[in-house]
């Protein structure tokens, strides 16, 4: 392996921080996600940062590697032109599968919307590193990849994080990003040690670290990035020091976002907790690099298949209703469920700010009513036209005055107008474009 670059103390850029994050003190880098920036155009907060000489690291959210198929080549030709124009060191990536359905399992594709974790098994492990060293092979850069956080846990599991990770990184030769949070959070979820995972990495092989926080309701865990990072993380944080140098640091916020001075205290909080564990460790630990075989033995179609129709059936469950599969727990199934539909509702709300103006207080139940059974198989824009025509099918709102905006406001982007559907009558395509257009689009996490 190469060794890895020396990034330091950083902070996720997202456009509703940007001023604050260019006149934050000591900031050596920022991290922007990939699917935001549009291909040939950089922010100009991102240009100004570059200039003065701040790494920037694209960090893609919707690959999908522990799905089931191959990574899609224009997505990784996306991250690839990312990192070329950015001029960055890496490029990160998830752990996680966000879609599912398809060819694999001739059923209709599905996006999550968000995370989903892979089970730590031998054939999903088998299908990731093939995936992984595809990505790697399309990027011009070295790959990162981050557990996630989880709150449901996949029945007849092989291995533990830790295990799972130190396997793919030694078969691979990617590198590790370690979300503290992440490994919080499952310690509070899912009963996992954090100690016991930090133990089992390979920690040569951490390219950087990411910090966020988070909130407890009802006994579960919220990795919601936009609460103030809790100590417990933070701790986490003082164990990995302790353990080894970590070539960077990010704190990650990417909601809820606070005065440019509390932002600036989490960022010292997360170099506190760092310097604590340097403290701790005696002599420093430098990132080691040891020789890795990169395993070419490739996964074959039935271990794809497979894990194809466990993950469908999984994603199914979460955002169509359908039963929930043998194995896992029906309770935490449904707060996940719930978790998914909120999030669809506020990230459509961005993409389309106009429908909760127009809808008022009535556009969340509205619109957790339609995801409960309508799942998210295009992207979210998509997804925002498809929930518009839905109510006006149905005839909704009753204002009359509110549909008619409604209406008008989904004709500019759509097509013709979508009569209300009779009583008992089936669902029909609509006409025009919207009858034409294939929802495929993929969704962002």
């Amino acid at each position: 392996m190469e060794r890895t670059a020396r990034l330091g103390t950083g902070v996720g850029w997202r456009p509703e921080i940007a001023g604050a994050v260019e006149a934050m003190p000591g900031i050596d880098w920022v991290e922007a996600v990939s699917e935001n920036l549009c291909p040939g155009h950089l922010p100009e907060s991102l240009v100004r940062l570059r200039e003065r000489g701040v790494t920037v690291v694209p960090h893609g959210v919707s690959l999908g590697l522990g799905g089931a198929e191959r990574p899609d080549p224009g997505q990784l030709a996306a991250l690839a032109e990312r990192a070329g124009a950015l001029g960055s060191p890496l490029v990160t990536e998830h752990i996680a599968f966000v879609r599912a359905g398809g060819p694999l399992t001739a059923s209709q594709r599905l996006e999550a919307g968000h995370l989903l974790p892979v089970p730590r098994t031998r054939d999903a492990l088998d299908v990731l590193c093939e995936n992984v060293r595809v990505a790697q092979d399309a990027l011009p850069v070295p790959l990162a990849v981050e557990n996630i956080a989880a709150l449901i846990s996949w029945p007849g599991e092989e291995m533990t994080e830790g295990q799972f990770l130190y396997e793919l990184a030694d078969r691979t030769g990617v590198r590790l990003l370690i979300d503290v949070a992440n490994l919080h959070t499952n310690h509070a979820n899912r009963g996992e040690d954090p100690a016991e995972a930090l133990g089992e990495l390979p920690l040569e092989a951490i390219a950087y670290v990411h910090v966020a926080g988070g909130f407890e309701r009802d006994g579960v865990w919220h990795d919601s990035h936009a609460h103030p990072v809790a100590q417990p993380v933070l701790d986490i944080l003082t164990d990995l020091a302790s353990r080894v140098a970590p070539p960077g640091v990010l704190l990650e916020r990417d909601e809820n976002f606070p005065a440019a001075e509390e932002l600036e205290g989490e960022v010292a909080a997360v170099r506190a907790a760092v310097e604590k564990g340097r403290a701790e460790a005696g002599a420093p630990v430098v990132g080691r690099r040891t020789a890795v075989v990169r395993d070419a033995a490739g996964a074959g179609d039935a271990v794809r298949q497979r894990l194809a129709l466990a993950q469908a059936a999984l994603l199914s469950a979460l955002v169509a209703g359908t039963p929930v599969p043998e194995g896992f727990d029906r309770v935490r199934l449904g707060v996940q469920a719930r978790a998914l539909a909120g999030k669809r509702a506020d990230v459509v709300a961005k993409v389309a700010p106009e429908l909760p103006v127009i809808l008022g207080t009535g556009y969340r139940p509205a619109f957790l009513s339609y995801a409960q059974r309508r799942p998210m198989t295009g992207g979210y824009r998509r997804d925002a036209l498809d929930f518009a025509e839905h109510l006006l099918r149905d005839g909704l709102p009753q204002d009359e005055a509110v549909r008619r905006e409604l209406r008008e406001w989904w004709l500019e982007r759509e097509g013709p107008v979508p009569r209300p559907r009779r009583p008992g009558a089936r669902w029909a395509c609509a006409t025009g474009r919207a009858l034409l257009r294939r929802r495929t689009a993929p969704g962002r996490t």
